[in-house]
């Protein structure tokens, strides 16, 4: 194997976009975060790996979605800025996938840290803080666990025993029917949400 030179230029740490932006990775910045290229990539991440029932795979765009639906329900009336920031939850999985949980706690903080600096350039770049505070965070989390229950019941082969010791029981009445959508039909789905969850966030300023 060939030996890099002291004087080889670094390993690439960005990424193209389908738009043409060019994403730094380490270090990325709002400027270059584009709501065009994150449905893009999200209509194309498969939820659960791709280990899902059904002709196609559940994407992390239309997940965005029914979470920010769940977070309706749950919490009614709540301000359009934290709205916008369920839809974008899982946004930096655009550039770095849909990784299990399990597979994130065995990489560290690391990682975390990692995401996180991604989180705050689009949550900048969207007009959100870079950090939300904890019960935003809480409020969000509980309507993203309460997805994963759905998902992992209907088409991710979870019994309804395991989905409760994972994820717990929905709030009675809840219910919620998981369909997934063909990649284009999601991507749709997923700027049309964002376009309104905007224009409510541009309307309550």
């Amino acid at each position: 194997m060939a030996k890099v030179g002291r004087n080889s230029e670094p390993p690439r740490a960005w990424q193209r976009m389908i738009s043409g932006r060019r994403l730094d990775l380490l270090d990325p910045s709002p400027f270059d975060v584009e709501i065009e290229d994150i449905a893009h990539g999200l209509a194309r991440v498969a939820r659960w790996n791709g280990q899902t029932r059904g002709d196609h795979a559940f994407s992390v765009a239309e997940h965005s979605v029914v979470v920010l639906e769940i977070l309706d329900r749950l919490y009614p009336g709540m301000d359009a800025r934290w709205r916008l920031a369920a839809l974008l939850h899982d946004a930096p999985e655009y550039v770095v996938g849909d990784m299990i949980s399990p597979f994130k706690a065995a990489l560290g903080v690391d990682y975390r840290a990692f995401e996180d600096k991604l989180e705050a350039a689009i949550h900048l770049r969207f007009g959100l803080p870079p950090k939300l505070s904890q019960d935003v965070k809480r409020k969000i989390k509980r309507a993203d666990t309460i997805c994963a229950y759905f998902e992992a019941t209907q088409i991710a082969g979870f019994s309804h025993e395991e989905s409760l010791k994972f994820f717990g029981r929905p709030p009675p009445g809840l219910e919620i029917a998981i369909r997934p959508l063909r990649v284009k039909d999601a991507q749709a789905l997923f700027l049309d949400r964002f376009e309104h969850a905007l224009a409510d966030v541009e309307a309550s300023q």
